[in-house]
């Protein structure tokens, strides 16, 4: 049974997350607040921690700041502010993916499945079919992906451009495989949730249209010509040929 640690600051929602991983089989140890949380990380490490940014006595970033001194243990955060230097920052320090508040019960879970499924590959532990989302060589078993300057290797979670590493959260992961898998087809809002989501959860329009903006972010800056994420607007998203 994967143990789960959650520490945040509002008891609804260490109630409701608890209630909601329980019932998917994990094992949940709550915090509410930095410093206890992080005293329990250490003396007990879970599978994975999911930590709230805004806390009191010690906030989420200074906490896995001194996490990270200690552990490799994976964390999602949980923010109340979707801004993009918070995420970036909180990438550069460690973090393994981000979900804004409010978020979907659905969604928490299929993150919280995916980081687990990440670290699982990164420790050598089996991890069923890799290849799960249709990687790029299917017919040789394999889960790279090259496209020209763009490596992807799903099973690493890894991202270069130029030789460049650039980190991205699982969510932007997906969405960037799905597009590069086929370079010149048009992949619709829709059908990018679809690959982002595994259908189980319902965001709107403007929720890939941000994880598309950060995508370029994060490429520009490795490589500030990047342009190979077309919009085509009204119909979707595609990767240059």
């Amino acid at each position: 049974m994967p143990k789960i640690t959650l520490v945040d600051d509002d008891r609804n929602i260490l109630a409701s997350v608890s209630m909601t991983l329980e019932s998917e089989g994990y094992s949940v140890a709550t915090y509410t607040d930095g410093a206890s949380g992080l005293e329990g990380l250490t003396n007990d490490r879970p599978d994975l921690a999911i930590l709230d940014i805004k806390m009191p006595r010690m906030d989420g970033m200074e906490l896995l700041r001194r996490l990270r001194q200690k552990s490799d243990v994976p964390v999602i955060f949980l923010t109340s502010k979707d801004e993009e230097i918070d995420e970036l920052f909180g990438l550069k320090m460690g973090a393994d993916d981000f979900i804004t508040k409010p978020f979907s019960q659905r969604l928490l879970v299929e993150r919280v499945k995916a980081v687990l499924r990440r670290a699982q590959a990164r420790e050598g532990s089996p991890t069923g079919n890799a290849t799960g989302t249709g990687g790029a060589a299917d017919n040789a078993g394999k889960t790279i992906l090259e496209r020209g300057n763009l490596v992807m290797d799903q099973e690493r979670h890894t991202c270069t451009w130029k030789g460049e590493r650039v980190t991205l959260t699982v969510t932007e992961f997906l969405i960037l495989f799905a597009l590069a898998q086929r370079p010149g087809v048009v992949k619709s809002r829709n059908a990018l949730m679809d690959a982002a989501y595994d259908d189980q959860v319902y965001v709107d329009d403007r929720t890939i249209d941000s994880h598309i903006k950060r995508l370029r972010k994060k490429f520009k800056a490795v490589d500030d010509s990047f342009e190979m994420i077309e919009t085509l607007y009204g119909v979707g998203y595609r990767f240059k040929e």
